[in-house]
């Protein structure tokens, strides 16, 4: 029987869990001296959801042969992911900030075989697509429960790979496949729609065979519920269009595309985090 793991549906806690992954991404970044702060901080809450209510997977044992299969497509903000994992307990939260250093296991992209839990090394951009259809395309044929998972940036479908597996998907109808668009508008040169326009994003899905839905990437119950819709659509492959604010709950980040690939400062790291902890004391206050 298949068993889900960890399951917390209480919407305060997953709240509170948020908020620690991103106090813990700013800490990562700060010490690391390097690494994505924008896109690691917005995506916090679609790991939140992720994490500790979506998937099916065991920390304990990360080989599970029936967990779900996560793919993380924008390796580039493997800081909220190493931070979501940590937090689920796949390894000591102490090591998080190791991240980008020599002998590192968390290093600046994920790597597949580095750390248990990553089921994909990533690097170049617009090829977490193929490799979720495809884990996705041996599960139908195999007829396993598990499904699979990805997360993808918005200015990753300037590749035409993204655009073929998207073909792929459709054509084997995957219905056991649920991508999650971080639709944050921004990219390392600039916003999404001045350097390459995606609009109209959805209609461009929907003509490739997708079932679209959409969700303000902030309202973890929105996201959950997003992906219990997937579940139900079991002839083609789901993408849900996450708008999210790059560098969320943090003012002088938020929708700067100057902050896609720079960490903060000691100083401003500092600052990010008293402002969290506001926010923190303020969800501890909710009823």
């Amino acid at each position: 029987m298949r068993d889900k793991k960890q399951k917390i549906n209480s919407v305060k806690k997953l709240k509170l869990i948020a908020n620690m992954i991103r106090q813990d991404v700013v800490k990562m970044l700060r010490d690391a001296g390097s690494g994505h702060s924008a896109g690691s901080i917005g995506l916090a809450d679609i790991f939140t959801a992720l994490y500790f209510n979506v998937l099916y997977h065991d920390p304990r044992d990360p080989e599970w042969n029936e967990r779900d299969r996560f793919v993380l497509s924008n390796g580039h903000v493997c800081p909220v992911l190493y931070a979501a994992m940590a937090e689920a307990g796949y390894f000591p939260k102490d090591e998080l900030f190791t991240l980008r250093k020599v002998g590192t296991r968390l290093q600046g992209h994920p790597h597949r075989t580095s750390l248990p839990g990553i089921e994909n090394s990533s690097g170049p951009l617009g090829q977490g697509l193929s490799i979720a259809a495809g884990m996705a395309l041996v599960a139908k044929k195999e007829m396993k429960r598990w499904r699979v998972y990805a997360v993808m940036s918005d200015g990753e479908h300037n590749e035409g790979q993204t655009w073929e597996a998207a073909m792929f998907a459709s054509k084997f109808r995957l219905g056991n496949l649920t991508v999650l668009i971080d639709r944050n508008n921004i990219q390392i040169d600039g916003y999404t729609e001045d350097v390459m326009p995606l609009e109209p994003f959805e209609e461009k899905y929907r003509a490739f065979g997708w079932h679209v839905i959409h969700v303000d990437g902030h309202n973890i119950k929105q996201i959950i519920d997003a992906c219990e819709e997937s579940k139900a659509i079991y002839e083609r492959p789901t993408v849900i269009i996450a708008h999210t604010i790059p560098g969320k709950g943090i003012p002088f980040m938020e929708s700067l595309t100057e902050w896609h690939g720079k960490p903060p400062t000691k100083e401003q790291a500092e600052k990010a985090i008293e402002i969290l902890e506001m926010e923190k004391n303020s969800i501890e206050e909710e009823q």
